[in-house]
């Protein structure tokens, strides 16, 4: 869980990358928010708000696209897809997007896993590998054995400590309440959503792990993509390694 989010937040360090990420994050609301644009009545938008507030997303940013998401302001129309392909080392990859045109979209994510010596595969051909979880990263500071104190009867399944911190993960139907746990004991969560985790992994090092890092980095890159979820672990050292070759 901690991986990802390094990959995330290292890459998005640039105020050009920024740009990008507070774009598909004001997507994101305004899909969100088009089941109703109060957060405390619509589940999704108020994840999707807090996802935006993460990445210290302007506030003014975050109601432009509730009131276009609702219909108070005119704005596109977006679908969710989801693309399924298989990355260096047999690893599996969900692309999570948001498109006004699904003949760009299908079509560019198919050429990055191409030209990465990748195939995109069928809906269902590597999404059996994933179950969807409520993750939250917890600021430094926070301890394994408190934390589980606070949201073990919230329904909490599993929390972790690693050099980022401690990470709590939970069913989709308990986020809610293992989010109040936390932030009615005074912990600082630093992120947390829905993600897609997979059940078992595939390690990559050396070349291999690179490939792999490219191939989602470009994934990423794309507009019309949202997440980018798959199923490699890889070193510290492999990950600084391919961050520096990217001037990052």
């Amino acid at each position: 869980m901690g991986r990802h989010a390094t990959i995330e937040g290292r890459m998005a360090a640039s105020s050009a990358a920024r740009g990008k990420v507070f774009t598909k994050l004001a997507r994101e609301i305004m899909v969100a928010a088009r089941s109703g644009p109060d957060p405390d009545m619509n589940s999704k938008l108020r994840l999707a708000i807090e996802r935006a507030r993460q990445q210290n997303m302007p506030k003014d940013n975050i109601e432009r696209a509730i009131k276009k998401g609702s219909g108070t302001l005119e704005g596109e129309s977006y679908e969710e897809v989801t693309y399924e392909g298989y990355g260096p080392g047999g690893t599996a990859i969900l692309v999570e997007c948001l498109t006004d045109n699904r003949n760009r979209t299908g079509p560019d994510i198919r050429r990055i896993f191409t030209k990465a010596g990748c195939s995109l595969g069928e809906m269902g051909s590597v999404g059996w590998m994933f179950k969807r979880v409520g993750v939250f990263q917890l600021a430094l500071g926070a301890t394994e054995e408190k934390v589980l104190e606070a949201v073990l009867d919230a329904g909490a399944e599993d929390v972790a400590a690693d050099e980022h911190g401690v990470s709590v993960s939970c069913g989709v139907t308990d986020f809610g309440a293992v989010r109040d746990a936390l932030e009615s004991s005074g912990f600082a969560i630093t992120r947390s959503g829905l993600e897609m985790v997979a059940e078992t992994r595939v390690s990559l090092s050396g070349e291999q792990a690179q490939a792999f890092l490219e191939l989602v980095a470009k994934l990423e890159d794309n507009d019309d993509s949202q997440r980018v979820f798959h199923n490699c672990d890889f070193s510290n050292a492999d990950l600084d390694s391919f961050l520096t070759s990217q001037g990052m």
